[in-house]
């Protein structure tokens, strides 16, 4: 290897007060580890020096404590987008100490190569290998790293031993050409591959490699509870339905599916279920349960951004590449969420709410409606040009002191034209071809917990003559409620009538 060869802080030296750096991987998966944290040491030490020292911060989607945790505690940050799942960011975004802009994970490479978030100055990126004419074999995740490499004046690269030089092959990286000039992605099964295996740079902006030598660090998911396996099982119940009806086509659709334990319970009981035939995956994240699927036959390919699994089962993965090489591929995030391709493929897709009203309105993203919790995500670039669009989430939180199904969304990510089913662990609304109060009565009776039922009911009576029978006054009784007395069950519309 002929690039100099540099440590973590000798690298952080290149970034400077004020600059926009993007960062390569997705999720824990393939984020840079040890020069995030050299630059928030470096951040640190201007600020004792009484020296302003913040970046904008650019990465495929959520991280890990390595970067979006050490930067933010270290008060490092000016501007985060897209997607951040750190306890740190999260409390400084919501105290106003970042300035956050949810993205699309899909639109951001875009957007970053027309300049509208500003001109990007280094780029830090994982690999597991790097040749001496600039080819980068990427680590398990992909995200925005081909744009920011592309876009970057200087090429901050970790190569990571952690990671085997024989994950090269796994890659597909392409970019498509910027309107006016784009044409359509040639991608017309999930194992279609249409780019490279690397990403090719100008060697002359690489100006260093910091060696390391550190697993990802994804933990594994908690076990399956008894509610998030009544998810589970009611989202292979609908779909076997949908089957067995003809509305799915009987080789079955690729599926995509968020990250999390509903979503591990989800493809848990897709593949145990008899009547659905071995499937595909498109999505943006694989996880611990598709792996096994992999090995089981039940999933026979999976398209994704990234390889976001437990340390333990990574090991596995990398145990036996030769099994998985033929299986597995890793794209960038506009291509993986590209919504032409989630339309074209016929996608079957299911994401997680926060919180959805009586009409099929879901919030994922904020926390009565004010406090962000991680970030739309890739789930719209889905949702929104899906076959079907399904979104699961438990019937209440905290004891039952809070609804996830209310009248009305504090925060409105997914509207109503692109949810087609709501799932809960007490059934199954599909809302396609419904009108606002058929919907109403489906999602009441199928999915809000019992406790609340009458409630939601009560509300839908006080709603006035119209299309949409909503309480304008009313909508946020629920979350008003909570606000106060810290129980959503306590509500009363007594006033409202």
């Amino acid at each position: 290897m002929s690039f100099k060869v540099i440590t973590a802080d000798e690298a952080a030296l290149y970034v400077q007060n004020d600059d926009n750096v993007g960062f390569g991987g997705f999720t824990a998966a393939g984020t840079p580890k040890v020069v995030p944290e050299a630059i928030a040491r470096r951040a640190e030490a201007e600020h004792a020096a009484g020296r302003p020292f913040r970046i904008g911060v650019f990465t495929g989607a959520s991280t890990s404590d390595h970067l979006d945790g050490a930067l933010s505690r270290a008060k490092a940050i000016k501007f985060r987008t897209p997607y951040q799942s750190c306890p740190d960011s999260r409390a400084a975004i919501n105290a106003g100490e970042i300035s956050y802009c949810d993205v699309h994970l899909s639109e951001l490479a875009q957007m970053l190569r027309y300049g509208a978030l500003g001109k990007i100055q280094v780029a830090v990126i994982e690999a597991s290998s790097v040749t001496d004419d600039g080819k980068i074999y990427l680590g398990p995740g992909v995200g925005i790293a081909p744009t920011v490499c592309q876009l970057a004046d200087k090429i901050i690269i970790e190569v990571n031993a952690h990671n085997p030089k024989e994950l090269a092959g796994f890659h597909d990286i392409y970019q498509p050409a910027d309107p006016p000039y784009r044409r359509e992605i040639p991608v017309y099964r999930p194992s279609d591959r249409v780019g490279t295996p690397y990403i090719q740079v100008d060697p002359a902006k690489i100006v260093g490699i910091v060696e390391t030598n550190i697993p990802d660090g994804v933990k594994e998911f908690a076990h399956s509870d008894e509610v998030t396996m009544s998810i589970g099982r009611n989202v292979s119940d609908f779909l076997t339905a949908q089957l067995q009806a003809g509305l799915i086509p009987q080789e079955f659709l690729p599926i995509q599916s968020g990250v999390g334990n509903i979503a591990n319970a989800v493809l848990g009981f897709l593949g145990k279920n008899p009547h659905i035939p071995p499937f595909q995956m498109y999505t943006e994240v694989i996880q611990d349960s598709v792996i096994g699927l992999l090995r089981e036959g039940r999933c026979t390919f999976a398209s994704s951004c990234s390889l976001t699994v437990s340390d333990k089962v990574m090991q596995e993965v990398y145990n036996d590449l030769d099994f998985f090489r033929d299986k597995i591929v890793l794209r960038p995030g506009e291509i993986s969420n590209n919504p032409e391709l989630v339309r074209r493929l016929g996608l079957i897709t299911i994401n997680t709410a926060l919180e959805a009203d009586i009409f099929g309105n879901v919030n994922s993203t904020h926390v009565t409606g004010t406090k962000m919790m991680n970030g739309i995500g890739g789930s719209a670039d889905f949702t929104r040009n899906a076959y079907i669009s399904i979104f699961t989430c438990p019937s209440v939180a905290k004891g039952g002191k809070i609804s996830a199904i209310v009248p009305m969304v504090s925060h409105l990510d997914h509207s109503e034209h692109s949810v087609n089913v709501i799932v809960t662990e007490y059934g199954v609304a599909d809302l396609r071809g419904k009108n606002p109060h058929e919907r109403a009565e489906l999602i009441i009776e199928n999915c809000a917990h019992p406790m609340y039922r009458p409630l939601l009911r009560e509300y839908l009576a006080l709603g006035k003559k119209g299309h949409t029978p909503h309480c304008l006054s009313a909508a946020y009784a629920f979350h008003e409620e909570f606000l106060r007395s810290g129980d959503m069950a306590q509500t009363s519309f007594a006033a409202y009538k």
